[in-house]
């Protein structure tokens, strides 16, 4: 733009400012923007930012008015519609002029950056005079008011407007057409029904204010439906408003730049628009379709704009260019990018990408691979997450209250995720049926930190996060467009992330769209499974449906040991706890009334096999029998193997006598013979037995203590502790009160689990006592044993603590030994018990005892228990008051002991005492009257 000299010394390369109409001013500059036909805006040359503009209306004419919309921030502001060809004389001037050199002169100037003047098509006024153009077009009229008589432009202008007067153009026409006025559609009552409509076909456009880089107005043509819109996936710096003062704007770096960069290429100029979505906000997704490229990619491809997650996914063009584009920009560090910094992912090159086999499903989103080499890693999907609660559609508009009620899926106790949140359990079952046992392709994207616990989340480890693909397919992208995962969103500047991240977008949006998984509104799948692990009572009653039904479909879910697993059994809709038949396999690392017992040799080597063979895998299992603690034992067949045939085959089990009378014991036998000649395994040091002649003690060996009787059950076993070492307990007792009377532990904060040593508040008293966790029912009912004193009770969470590491176990071992009555037949009928029962409580009570231990049966002492006063035999004592009868026993040196036993129960048969009363019971009748021999 020329400039007059008096201007230059006010600001370089800015348009005149007149004050006075006295000196004509003249300049040059390009058309920015066609206000009306009348009214035009010119701006200079960029130097170091945006240019200098300057409003110019046209001297002399006036032409009609164009429709304009009501100011809301204006009380008295209405709506107004065109005058007759106001559009026409716009569009008459947009089309010679924008972006194009003129020439002007000044003749009044009220303000700085608006005057009148004369506008001229080319560098100096021998160009057209646009003025005269609209006049001669009729598409304007001369001012008749306030012109002197001698004007002979104006007279020019006069001459002009006779002639299209007289040819009835424009404005003078006497048959208007209907186009004249143009119907403006200012607002869309529902915009996305507005933007399907057009199914994404391109759409005829002229972009009327460019508000920042990537937000516009245009009108749609020949709707003239008036719309504001924004560049699908991108976001250029902003302008904001003050919030104490809206009137005034911060421009954020770059922001003045990034606007003149889309305003010089596109404002007022003829587009294509390809309408794509709709905001949160209700503003219109859209990509300019331009001849000379697009405006999207350059401003990306300049370091005006950065890609946006939420909106990439409707760009129609594909996301990946905008992508490529920006990491272009940042390499090379313009404008925006000039601070960018590349995130270090602390992975090598050569870890980027490795192949495996899938052996376990760990969570929706996370898979367990084992390498070429034998090493498992952990591998989590990047860029995404498992369903939660709030992510169902269902659930959003439900009553929370109703919810509990009728759409809750946990079937009490402990939550249970994979059952109780919705579609946690299908997108599980979608990978296990995918993945378990296939090679798959792992391409790391990034590693997650570790992260510290806080009050809602617990602590986590570091992360691999990969993109893991099986047969071509991206696991990722699969569960998402199944509505069976979310996408994790990431901080825009925030590098770590799937390389698929835009087809992980894109998934979603369909997944929305389609109403699939979690974005259903359709009843949620419900999975009510009974847990009847070491459940006793409930274990019985499953057990003779899953014998009668001989092979049951199963799905391994856990593997505790090599030949310990839990198991879901679809059609019975139960987990349950299985123990392998017919073997005894090496038993890892557990805790003991000692302390941690250690694990026995090739018990690793045993899990990882069993591990390989059946974990998430679909099985077949036969149910024989179950255990003492509600465990079902039977035989595994995973494709056709047997579990236990092979663990003995591998040499990482033996053969059990119970198989003794199994249809595959000849099986195990010849494999476990081959195992030992091999010297196999857990036979590797297997030495042929030698022949020993055994001799049978014939004396009786008494070696007695003295203890006092904690707890006594109504099986007739006593816990007793040794008072030679109960003044060890006392010390420890006393410095562990004094510590937690000095540093309450925090009610809740203690997580229990089952067979862990904690802290119990003991309810009779409320003093703490060492105790182990036996079962847990729900968080209000946990059940414990009071491992120094061997009384049960049932306590909730909040009056449960963590055991300090000089209170535990190792450090002192559990004082409550339990024992049970030598030579002393418990009753079967349970008031006979009852009564045995009552009667050692009071015989026992507040008294010390001596015992010797005669022999071990079922893993428990069996003692004589005498009073320590007047030597007086308890368990003798009960069988004299016929309580008991006499157990009998084979061995040489207990004949004495037994002889007398019998002879006090002859006594009590010829008295007819308690179990006598009615006749001897060791009759053949005896099992009517629930008695045994």
């Amino acid at each position: 733009m020329s400039i007059p000299q008096q201007q230059q010394q006010q600001q370089q390369g800015v348009v005149g400012q007149v004050q006075t109409p006295a000196p004509l001013k003249q300049g040059r500059g390009i058309v920015k923007q066609v206000l009306s036909g009348d009214a035009i805006i010119v701006r200079g040359q960029p130097k170091g930012g945006p240019p200098p503009e300057k409003q110019i209306n046209l001297s002399n004419i006036t032409a009609p008015k164009l429709a304009r919309r009501a100011n809301p921030n204006v009380a008295e502001s209405v709506t107004t519609n065109d005058e007759a060809f106001a559009w026409q004389a716009r569009e008459f001037l947009r089309k010679k002029l924008i972006g194009r050199e003129v020439f002007f002169t000044i003749e009044y100037a009220p303000s700085a950056d608006r005057c009148y003047g004369t506008v001229y098509l080319g560098k100096d006024n021998t160009g057209e005079n646009v003025g005269s153009l609209l006049i001669s077009e009729g598409l304007a009229e001369v001012r008749k008011v306030g012109v002197r008589a001698d004007n002979t432009e104006h007279n020019h202008l006069i001459e002009l407007e006779d002639q299209a007067k007289a040819a009835g153009k424009g404005k003078w026409t006497e048959s208007r057409s209907e186009d004249a006025i143009r119907d403006v559609k200012w607002t869309i009552e529902n915009p996305r029904n507005f933007v399907d409509s057009f199914r994404g076909k391109p759409v005829n456009a002229i972009i009327e204010h460019v508000r920042d880089g990537c937000t516009m107005r245009a009108f749609l043509l020949p709707s003239f439906h008036h719309v504001t819109f924004m560049l699908s996936g991108v976001k250029c710096p902003m302008f904001r408003r003050d919030a104490e003062d809206p009137k005034k704007e911060t421009a954020e770096p770059f922001a003045a730049e990034a606007k003149f960069f889309a305003e010089s290429r596109l404002l007022q100029r003829d587009v294509q628009l390809i309408l794509e979505g709709v905001s949160n906000a209700n503003v219109l997704l859209a990509t300019i379709l331009h001849p000379n490229g697009s405006i999207t990619e350059l401003l990306l491809k300049e370091g005006f704009a950065r890609c946006v997650d939420w909106s990439i996914t409707s760009y129609s063009q594909g996301p990946e260019k905008l992508r490529a584009l920006e990491k272009s920009a940042k390499e090379r560090h313009v404008r925006i990018w000039k601070d960018w910094k590349p995130t270090e992912s602390g992975i090598e090159e050569k870890d980027r990408e490795f192949t495996g086999k899938v052996i376990q499903i760990v969570n929706a989103d996370a898979i367990a691979v084992k390498t070429q080499s034998g090493v498992i890693r952990t591998v989590h999907l990047a860029s995404i997450r498992p369903p939660r609660m709030d992510d169902c559609a269902y659930l959003k508009d439900k009553d929370p209250s109703k919810l509990e009620k009728n759409e809750s899926t946990s079937g009490g106790g402990r939550p249970r995720p994979l059952y109780d949140i919705p579609y946690m359990f299908e997108a599980r079952e979608f990978l296990r049926k995918k993945l378990i046992g296939k090679k798959v392709t792992v391409n790391v994207d990034y590693l997650k930190p570790s992260t510290l616990a806080t009050d809602t989340l617990p602590a986590f480890p570091e992360r691999l996060c990969a993109t893991v693909t099986a047969g071509g397919i991206n696991l990722a992208e699969a569960l998402v467009s199944k509505g069976l995962a979310k996408v994790v969103r990431h901080r825009q500047d925030d590098d770590s992330r799937s390389a698929h991240y835009d087809a992980l977008l894109a998934a979603e949006q369909r997944a929305i769209k389609t109403t699939k998984g979690v974005n259903s509104k359709k009843d949620i799948p419900i999975h009510r499974v009974a847990d009847v692990s070491g459940d006793v009572s409930k274990a019985k009653q499953f057990l003779p449906f899953l014998q009668r039904a001989g092979r049951s479909e199963a799905v391994v879910e856990y593997i505790f040991g090599g030949s310990r697993l839990k198991l879901y059994l679809p059609k019975e809709t139960c987990l349950i706890t299985f123990l392998l038949a017919g073997i005894e396999c090496p038993r890892g690392a557990r805790n003991g009334p000692g302390g941690v017992i250690e694990a026995d040799p090739f018990s690793e080597e045993a899990l990882s096999l069993t591990k390989d063979m059946c974990m998430h895998r679909e099985v077949m299992v036969e149910v024989e029998a179950i255990d003492r603690a509600g465990n079902f034992i039977g035989w595994m067949i995973v494709d056709g193997v047997n579990v236990s045939l092979e663990l003995v085959q591998r040499g990482l089990s033996k053969v059990h006598f119970t198989a003794e009378r199994s249809r595959y014991y000849k099986q195990l036998s010849e494999a476990e013979e081959k195992c030992k000649t091999a010297r196999m395994g857990v036979w590797q040091n297997f030495e042929e037995p030698k022949e020993v002649a055994v001799v049978e003690d014939t004396e009786r060996k008494t070696s007695y203590k003295t203890v006092g009787i904690t707890e006594v059950t109504p099986q007739l076993h006593m816990f007793c502790q040794i008072l030679d070492a109960n003044r060890q307990l006392d010390k420890v007792t006393e410095k562990m009160r004094g510590m937690l009377a000095a540093e309450p532990p925090l009610p809740g904060a203690y997580k229990p689990r089952r067979a862990d040593f904690c802290l119990s508040r003991f309810t009779a008293d409320g003093e703490w006592y060492r105790a182990r966790i036996d079962k847990i029912e729900s968080p209000e009912r946990i059940n414990v044993v009071y491992i120094d004193y061997g009384n049960k009770e049932t306590v909730p969470t909040a009056r449960l603590a963590s055991l300090p590491a000089e209170f535990n176990t190792q450090a002192l071992y559990p004082q409550a030994h339990e024992f049970a009555l030598a030579l002393c037949n418990v009753p079967e009928d349970e008031d006979s018990r009852l009564d045995a029962f009552h009667y050692l409580c009071d015989m026992t009570a507040n008294t010390q005892f001596v015992i010797n231990t005669e022999y071990t049966d079922n893993g428990i002492e069996h003692v004589t228990l005498l009073r320590q006063d007047d030597r007086v035999d308890v368990g003798k004592k009960l069988i004299s008051e016929g309580l008991c009868t006499v157990a009998k026993r084979r061995e040489k040196r207990l004949l004495k002991l037994v002889a007398e036993y019998v002879e006090e129960q002859d006594k009590a048969k010829k008295a007819h005492l308690n179990l006598w009363r009615y006749g001897d019971i060791t009759a053949d009748d005896a099992s009517e009257f629930g008695y045994s021999r």
